[in-house]
């Protein structure tokens, strides 16, 4: 039987990293990384494709959007049985989410990266770049959207949070839990997930799209002519009056407005009628993400308007999440 042709996008982060001295610095190419996997023959044949050695945190919207066009390119390919991207793990719930809101070819595409550098005692790059090839060789995955693969578990993109600075568990998915295991044993499911898909990969993400957080006494301050905005609410969708008298600002524009809550997990919801409470936000037009963080809810409506949707169409994608949008 032949082995699983897997495409590996490789471009910097953690997982590439060694000591320069004065700190990791990015340095390990695809066939670097590839050699120190365990049992790498036995798993799969692989096709590495040396994208860049980018740290993650520089990473912008036309590279992910790069990236998601070399993953169409090759999932389309028939020989190619799955796909997995390497990078570093600062942005890895926001990239993640990005691909896996894009209409891939229905093959596996798992995201990977590592906690600790090369030059680390209990560098776990190896056995988590292992882990993501069993996963992109699996089938069962290929209709559950992308997955990020980390410390032996799977968390699908759309849940994924990064909970911890320097944790090696790190990567939680705090309100539907992980999606499953990848072990020496091979994959296990332990749930499944329709992915949400936007109509077509779209040129360029729609920006700016300000992202403000409620914090106490802090009054709203969004500058020039924003594409969207990301409200993240303090618990189930409550703000100042200030930030929804903005918001309505921006509504009457035709500029969607989408309202998160700032909790780890959960959503915000109707219910607090007070000037600036949730259920003004409600009545005023925003729309609910539901359990999408804001990080995720920021990259839906960037990519969302720049595939060609409107507030309706960015509203009908968050019921998947339990969000939406009033009828009007």
């Amino acid at each position: 039987m032949a082995r699983p042709r897997i495409a590996v996008v490789f471009t910097g982060g953690t997982i590439a990293m060694r000591s320069s001295g004065a700190g990791n610095v990015p340095t390990l190419r695809g066939d670097d990384l590839l050699a120190t996997v365990p049992g790498l023959a036995e798993l799969a044949d692989v096709e590495p494709i040396d994208w860049g050695l980018v740290p993650a945190s520089h990473l912008t919207f036309a590279q992910v959007l790069e990236i998601g066009e070399i993953l169409a390119r090759e999932l389309a390919r028939p020989e190619i049985d799955g796909a997995v991207v390497v990078q570093g793990t600062d942005v890895i719930e926001e990239t993640a989410f990005a691909w896996d809101l894009l209409p891939l070819p229905p093959k596996p595409v798992v995201v990977v990266g590592a906690m600790r550098s090369a030059s680390d005692e209990g560098y776990d790059g190896p056995a988590n770049l292992r882990d993501a090839l069993l996963a992109a060789a699996d089938p069962a995955l290929a209709s559950q959207g992308v997955v990020v693969a980390m410390a032996g578990e799977l968390h699908a993109a759309d849940d994924v949070r990064k909970t911890h600075s320097h944790a090696l568990n790190t990567f939680q998915s705090p309100n539907a839990g992980r999606l499953g295991r990848a072990t020496d044993a091979g994959v296990t499911l332990e749930r499944s997930r329709t992915p949400i898909r936007l109509p077509r990969i779209p040129a360029a993400a729609a920006l700016p799209v300000p992202m403000v957080t409620i914090v106490l006494d802090d009054p709203p301050a969004v500058a020039g002519d924003p594409a969207g905005l990301v409200v993240a609410a303090a618990g189930g969708g409550n703000t100042p009056l200030a930030y929804l008298e903005l918001a309505r600002m921006l509504m009457a524009r035709s500029v969607p407005v989408v309202l998160t809550t700032r909790s780890p997990s959960g959503q915000v919801r109707p219910g607090y009628a007070f000037p600036g409470g949730s259920s003004e936000w409600w009545e005023a037009g925003a729309i609910f993400a539901g359990t999408l963080a804001s990080l995720k809810a920021r990259v839906l409506v960037a990519l969302g308007l720049g595939s060609g949707l409107d507030s309706s169409g960015l509203a009908t994608l968050c019921e998947a999440w339990g969000g939406g949008m009033r009828d009007e």
